[in-house]
């Protein structure tokens, strides 16, 4: 039990990374009914944008001071791409059957991991990303690496910041609106497109912040990781809500604390040597989704961004 401090906290730490993650998935589905299974990849192209503004910078430039360009470049990088998905692979597809957008978005999650893998150079190999150097922090029993500080501090800023934009801007209410009702939202004059569009240039947003902490924690990025993190960033999502932007920090949290529990604990339990260890520490995330719907189907705090915000 003295080790339970540590894992709370790591499971907090893993938690807000998919929970950043998760409100990609949500955003869009609040607005648009939408499941963007590509959305793993727009955290990936942005963990991508964020290393080659790290890679352009003049040798012996700090990471605190590159650390803001990285996020620009990622930001930019992950938001242009999901800006031009939604105008040419998902808008003419607004009015198809909801398979044809689904089948799409798998398409171009595959297209943007090939064309990173294919053009970026090097990209057959994980490269390496920068991490904060020095010590843990410890407070207590616990430790906390310093490459987790960003993470620690970018989460709560972009959940205050999105939860005053949604609450009290014109456009958040305007995307409270459309999500509510497109149709009476645009005969009251509200530019659907236009949210419709801010929408998943939020979530792309929220996506490169993640890849940058995701960078900063594991030391690399990868053409593949935007696939499992995405998977369980929407597994997050339907846990807490899908649609609901405050189910989405919430199923991530839940989910990052059920995996880090389970890898410490239930991994370790005698007989458990049969499950190869920590290769099945992915399981249990899902594991507890379907425990979660089968007990509250729609997910621990209901759905619809528009019902919460």
């Amino acid at each position: 039990m003295h080790d339970l401090p540590q894992q709370l906290a790591n499971g907090l730490i893993l938690g807000a990374l998919y929970g950043l993650v998760a409100i990609g998935y949500t955003m869009v589905y609040g607005i648009v009914q939408l499941i963007n299974f590509a959305h793993g990849e727009i955290v990936m192209v942005g963990g991508f944008g964020a290393l080659t503004a790290y890679l352009a910078l003049p040798g012996g430039t700090t990471l605190w001071l590159a650390l803001p360009l990285m996020l620009i470049a990622g930001i930019l990088v992950s938001t242009l791409t999901a800006v031009a998905a939604e105008r040419f692979a998902y808008r003419p597809l607004r009015t198809a059957p909801r398979l044809a957008p689904l089948i799409t978005a798998i398409g171009l999650s595959i297209a943007l991991q090939q064309l990173v893998f294919a053009f970026y150079p090097d990209a057959k190999k994980a490269r390496v990303f920068p991490k904060i150097p020095g010590d843990p922090f410890e407070i207590g029993s616990v430790a906390i690496q310093r490459s987790d500080l960003f993470l620690i501090i970018a989460a709560p800023l972009c959940m205050i910041a999105l939860g005053w934009f949604v609450t009290r801007t014109r456009s958040g209410r305007a995307m409270q609106a459309t999500s509510q009702d497109p149709d009476t939202a645009k005969l009251m004059g509200i530019d659907t497109d236009r949210i419709i569009v801010m929408a998943f240039a939020i979530g792309a947003a929220f996506a490169a912040v993640a890849a940058v902490a995701y960078g900063l924690r594991s030391g690399q990025v990868d053409f593949r990781m935007g696939f499992l993190l995405g998977l369980k960033a929407f597994t997050a999502a339907v846990l807490g809500g899908i649609g609901n932007i405050y189910g989405a920090m919430l199923g991530g949290i839940t989910l990052g604390l059920a995996e880090a529990l389970a890898t410490g604990y239930i991994q370790n339990l005698p007989g458990m040597d049969l499950f190869g260890g920590g290769a099945w520490k992915d399981v249990w995330a899902f594991v507890l989704l379907i425990v979660v719907l089968l007990v509250r189907p729609q997910g621990l705090l209901g759905e619809r961004v528009a019902d919460r915000a």
